[in-house]
């Protein structure tokens, strides 16, 4: 078989090109899309006061995204919660620490920071156990980051205040494409969404992560591509692994493969 159309369901890379992406169509003479599967919606102060949420009585709190980050200082807004000046942040990363300067002073806040992993972050927060700290999160988020701070005794609250939902699809022509790429749940609910009547047949489907293969699984879709894997650690690296293969075994059967 050819692989020559493929959709990955992100926003498409600021420099194409120079992207992991850009060399593959070069390499194999690909035609890539990429169209947003899901997006983020604020949930609004009146929400989330219904849903019995608070900011008070927190003096620490955790950000693991730049969604985090802006969904937090909106909602308090909102709310008209003056966010006090002693407040310690801890972010999942350095470039989200970083981030925080669109809205404080960065010099003048107490900033803590992981290596991109929240097990790293959790090796600061442990150094901070007297705090009570406030987590903003998402409808759909990783319950392991919950588990994990039960079980290092961190006294939190979860503050959902915002949700992601499946985009509007209907100018994508979901047919025309060889493969699709996944990068979480939300994605491929956003396909079933987007597409009830969506039909795999010899299609092929790559994913990232677990839960994603799992959710795939149960959408009643093939997996042909998974990542990460112990050879390829990201997406971009397993479906060079894929379409290498791929040419291997077409020329081995006297067929074209993808060229450049």
């Amino acid at each position: 078989m050819k692989v020559k159309n493929i959709l990955v369901s992100q926003p498409q890379p600021a420099d194409l090109e120079k992207s992991p992406y850009g060399e593959l169509i070069k390499k194999f003479n690909l035609k890539i899309d990429f169209h947003k599967f899901i997006k983020v919606e604020g949930i609004s102060a009146k929400e989330y006061r219904r849903a019995k949420g608070s900011f008070n009585g927190h003096t620490a709190i955790i950000l693991t995204s730049r969604h985090a980050v802006d969904h937090f200082f909106r909602m308090a807004k909102e709310m008209r919660f003056e966010i006090p000046d002693s407040l310690k942040y801890f972010c999942i990363s350095e470039s989200t620490a970083y981030y925080l300067q669109k809205y404080v002073q960065y010099r003048k806040r107490k900033i803590f920071y992981g290596k991109q992993n929240f097990v790293d972050l959790l090796d600061v927060i442990k150094k901070h156990q007297e705090e009570t700290f406030l987590v903003p999160s998402s409808d759909i988020h990783k319950q392991s980051m919950f588990t994990l701070m039960d079980g290092a005794n961190i006294n939190y609250s979860k503050a959902i205040i915002y949700r992601t939902v499946a985009s509007n699809l209907s100018h994508v022509d979901i047919d025309k494409y060889d493969m699709m790429i996944f990068f979480s749940p939300a994605g491929i609910k956003s396909l079933q969404n987007n597409f009830p009547e969506y039909n795999q047949g010899e299609k092929l489907i790559a994913a990232f992560g677990t839960t994603t293969a799992k959710a795939i699984k149960e959408a009643g879709l093939k997996l042909t591509i998974p990542a990460p894997t112990q050879t390829a650690p990201s997406m971009s690296m397993a479906l060079e692994e894929y379409l290498v293969k791929l040419n291997r075994e077409n020329r081995r059967n006297g067929r074209n493969g993808n060229r450049r």
